[in-house]
């Protein structure tokens, strides 16, 4: 029962109390039969930005945007509403402040006793924001079907319609499909399989698919086309319909299966020879190994020898030492012997003059010898101590002798100790000259050696080093084979 028949039926009191409920709720406005305005509820003030001073006894057309207020349908509008005919409707109205209002609106004829209209009584809800809301959900569906292939189905995948980007795609014409099963476009082998048949069960509970899938257009034409499946629900959320949005990858995914075929063939190409520099990889990793091995064996014989010849180097600077001391000492030793004979020389030179002395003396005692006699007795004593005399110049005169000979072999051994000593002296002073030269080569070598042994030191290191790039360059090969497979599985992916 409408509410135009509660009023004209009811009590004056039911009436009111009816519209008392609404009022609670719902945005009321009474109007004359003019289209007057009597009065409003806060409801319909707080929606349309008025006090109730504003607007009573002007008329309706005050809401209504220029374009609606001018035109014969407005104008019948209220014809029919004050012929008894009541109007409901989703309505644009104007804000105070201009701005566009979408009211999901009644307006009532309240009749009178003899059953003719007296006032018309509007209800409306606010109902912008749900419009907007439609409008922008409009324009998304719009701006779809103008981008993308779209096409309709009942929950038993009979075509309802499908715009034109879809029949483009497949070849058809629009009386060509509707009615007609989805699995026309469905290859057979595909349609009569388990899997197609849960695929329309999984839409009919309501859930989604999207994908790439493969189509069959007119003629047989092969056709790919990413594309989504969306069940489309009523108000209480029961599936009615299954709308599709679909791009065609046909181009696409031809370019993808020609990329497919390429990188399988490189990828063959790519996994022999990483096969190949994996083994490589493994032979020099192997050699390399050995190589560290030796090297660091001769780096540390080649340690062994520095260090030897540097204890070389260290007793032959001892030697070299030694030797200049001796040197110095013979230097020292030919000196004094040369000092001594000079001595001996000088020696020789007192022992002639002592052997001339004794002469002397022998001759005095020689002519004191012939005077005693001359003198007789007196001179017997004077002969006796002349005798003595002589006889001791003549032990002198053997003795000086003896001296002068022992003199003569001390000058011949000293002659011979300054021979000995001065070849003693050159030959030291060759063998420091070669203790030198020697002490300096061993010098030089073991800075040689040194420097061999660093050398080696950091070849070994090198070595280590590329030990163990070769090793993580095995690592790696096995990395990229790896990801080579990885990526050839990619390339499948695409390709479906």
């Amino acid at each position: 029962m409408g509410l135009a028949s509660l009023f004209k039926n009811g009590s004056s009191q039911e009436a009111q109390q009816i519209v008392d409920a609404l009022s609670l709720s719902m945005a009321v406005i009474e109007f004359s039969i003019d289209g007057k305005i009597l009065t409003a509820n806060e409801n319909f003030l707080k929606t349309m930005g008025y006090t109730l001073e504003e607007i009573v006894g002007k008329h309706h057309a005050m809401f209504v945007p220029g374009e609606i207020a001018n035109t014969d349908d407005y104008r019948n509008f209220w014809s029919q509403l004050r012929n008894g005919k009541f109007s409901s409707g989703a309505v644009p109205r104007v804000h105070k402040n201009g701005e566009i209002l979408w009211l999901e609106a009644t307006y009532n004829p309240v009749l009178g006793k003899d059953g003719k209209p007296i006032r018309i009584v509007k209800f409306a809800t606010d109902i912008t924001a749900r419009r907007v809301e439609r409008a922008v959900l409009q324009s998304l569906f719009d701006a779809i079907e103008k981008s993308q292939a779209v096409i309709e189905f009942d929950l038993d995948g009979k075509i309802l319609k499908a715009n034109k980007n879809f029949l483009d795609a497949m070849g058809y014409r629009l009386d060509e499909v509707v009615g007609k099963h989805h699995s026309m476009f469905v290859e057979r082998s595909e349609r009569d399989s388990v899997e197609y048949r849960s695929f329309w069960k999984t839409l009919n509970s309501g859930n989604f698919h999207a994908g790439q899938y493969k189509r069959v257009g007119k003629g047989g034409k092969e056709i790919w086309i990413e594309a989504s499946y969306n069940p489309v629900l009523d108000p209480v959320g029961k599936p009615f319909k299954v709308i599709k949005f679909a791009t065609d990858i046909t181009e696409q995914t031809r370019l993808l299966i020609d990329l497919k075929g390429m990188i399988d063939k490189n990828f063959t190409e790519i996994d022999g020879n990483i096969s190949a520099l994996g083994n490589s990889a493994n032979q020099s990793v192997s050699v390399s190994e050995e190589t560290s091995h030796a090297v660091q064996t001769v780096a540390a014989s080649a340690e062994q020898m520095a260090a030897s010849i540097a204890e070389i180097s260290r007793s032959m600077a001892q030697s070299r030492d030694e030797t200049e001391r001796a040197f110095d000492q013979t230097v020292s030793a030919n000196n004094a012997t040369q000092r001594m004979a000079e001595v001996v020389h000088s020696m020789g030179s007192i022992v002639e003059v002592i052997q001339n002395i004794a002469g002397q003396i022998n001759l005095l005692a020689l002519n004191a010898t012939i005077e005693s006699a001359r003198a007789g007795d007196a001179g017997k004593g004077f002969a006796v101590v002349a005798n003595e005399v002589k006889n001791l110049a003549n032990q002198a005169a053997r003795a000086t002798e003896q001296i002068s000979d022992e003199i003569s072999g001390i000058q011949s051994i000293s002659s011979e100790v300054v021979g000995a000593l001065e070849t003693i002296r050159h030959s030291v002073e060759t063998v420091r000259d070669s203790v030198t030269n020697i002490s300096s080569a061993v010098e030089e070598q073991s800075a040689v050696t040194e420097g061999v042994s660093e050398n080696m030191r950091m070849m070994a290191t090198a070595v280590d080093g590329l030990s163990r790039n070769l090793g993580s360059i095995k690592s790696t090969t096995g990395m990229v084979a790896d990801s080579v497979s990885r990526t050839r599985e990619a390339a499948e992916v695409l390709a479906r």
